[in-house]
């Protein structure tokens, strides 16, 4: 990742509002609900590639004008929910950045075959001396 909370820090916008929750009657006269907007096509951070695969993966996300929009009310101070709703942004970008290794298929080793061929042979044996009332 070439992004730090920082630089999405510049290019983040946020809206405030009333949020429900705790804080009782702080709650009915404080604005600490906080939405943040981001734009991906905007951002100076990411290549076009980049861009690509984050409006892909995360096109679920926009809202209608085309920010990816992420909000946060869990906190009593409008700095916190601030911080969580970048701290937000931030992890799920890099997730939707996050390339998977290809995984190499591999075989299992004639070895390992036959140390569990041998332990099913030896546990058929021990079911079946059961069975005829050997003790």
């Amino acid at each position: 990742m070439n992004f730090t909370k920082a630089d999405l820090q510049k290019e983040v916008s946020y809206k405030t509002s009333r949020s429900g929750g705790k804080g009782g009657q702080n709650v009915n006269k404080v604005s600490t609900k906080a939405e943040l907007l981001f734009s991906i096509q905007l951002s100076v951070l990411f290549t076009d590639e980049e861009k690509a695969q984050l409006s892909h993966k995360l096109q679920n996300r926009f809202n209608k004008d085309g920010l990816v929009q992420v909000i946060s009310e869990e906190e009593r101070s409008q700095y916190l929910n601030k911080e969580r709703a970048l701290g937000k942004l931030y992890l799920l970008l890099a997730h939707a950045l996050h390339i998977p290794k290809v995984r190499k298929p591999t075989q299992i080793s004639k070895a390992a075959k036959a140390v569990r061929l041998q332990n099913k042979r030896l546990q058929s044996v021990k079911k079946q001396l059961r069975s005829r009332g050997f003790k």
